[in-house]
């Protein structure tokens, strides 16, 4: 598979990533060891760099992770996770408190059963008082950083813009990766606005959610996606149109998502092995730019619409 740099960060990972949400029924419920064994096919067929958070599945999507990394050479992949978000019973919890930060990776190495983090990210920074995190939450990674415990430090959100404010006002360093999602795949490119802006910077850009948490794909969106309904329709028109040129649309979708190589690499959540090979084949080949035309002309004044996070 490709590889690309995470910013300045030296972690070279390959352009399509492992995302763990699925580990933890986020989307919907998953056999134990059906999920395990799509990280063990993920890492063993390229995949180097494994996302997940303890908000997953309220811890559940670490857990089952780190049962399957138990049984993987820890120099093969690379690992991020993050803090700020949680829950319990059903109920989501937030807390950015430098103290929770700090508990949080420790409990966090625990669950995944390993000794050090390759990158610390604050998570879905909008739901926090970003004050906080500026002058509280990052600090207190930064520590463990220089402790080494962890390797790097990132922010993770939605809004393209609250991740400019946050480093707008750290010290240079500070942050080194982002991870946004829904705003580079078919409906939505609003994160090449910012390319330059994080590049200037030297921090390194991890996109997410290439199917735009199911816009784009046969399947449709959960009950819970908070998309517009003209933005929906729009979207399942365009996934017809590929269904009729005998392209799915799921394989346009990953492959624009990984085509842009400013953008390290783009994080795929799936707790299917043979999703998992799909979607590597889907990289290896060449994408249809007239097809991907067709698809943002259908798609028309919805590109770029975006919603709340939740």
């Amino acid at each position: 598979m490709k590889k690309n740099e995470i910013g300045k960060t030296g972690m070279k990972v390959s352009n399509l990533s492992f995302g763990a949400s699925s580990l933890g029924g986020v989307f919907h419920d998953i056999r134990e060891a059906e999920g395990i064994k799509a990280v063990f096919t993920a890492v063993e067929n390229g995949m180097n760099f494994i996302d997940v958070s303890p908000y997953y599945g309220h811890y559940k999507a670490e857990i089952v992770l780190g049962k399957a990394l138990k049984e993987i050479p820890r120099s093969s992949y690379y690992l991020s996770t993050k803090v700020g978000r949680y829950g319990k019973d059903g109920v989501n919890t937030w807390d950015y408190s430098g103290k929770r930060a700090q508990e949080s990776v420790y409990e966090s190495m625990e669950r995944l059963h390993i000794d050090y983090i390759d990158l610390i990210n604050v998570h879905d920074i909008e739901f926090s008082d970003m004050n906080q995190v500026v002058n509280e939450t990052l600090p207190a990674l930064v520590e463990l950083r220089e402790k080494g415990v962890v390797g790097h430090v990132g922010i993770t959100d939605l809004q393209l813009e609250n991740l400019q404010w946050v480093i707008d006002r750290v010290p240079e360093g500070t942050v080194e990766s982002v991870l946004n999602f829904c705003h580079y795949c078919l409906n939505d490119d609003k994160l090449v606005d910012y390319l330059d802006y994080f590049e200037s910077k030297n921090i390194g850009i991890i996109n997410a959610s290439p199917l735009s948490m199911g816009l784009l794909s046969k399947r449709g969106v959960p009950a819970w996606h908070p998309a517009p309904k003209p933005l929906v329709e729009a979207c399942q028109k365009a996934v017809a149109h590929c269904e009729s040129k005998g392209y799915p649309i799921e394989k346009l979708a990953i492959q624009f998502s990984v085509s842009n190589p400013r953008i390290a690499t783009t994080l795929f959540s799936s707790a299917n092995p043979d999703n998992v090979l799909k979607n590597i084949a889907y990289c290896k080949e060449p994408i249809d730019w007239n097809l991907v035309r067709e698809v943002q002309d259908i798609i028309g004044d919805q590109q770029r619409v975006s919603w709340a996070n939740s």
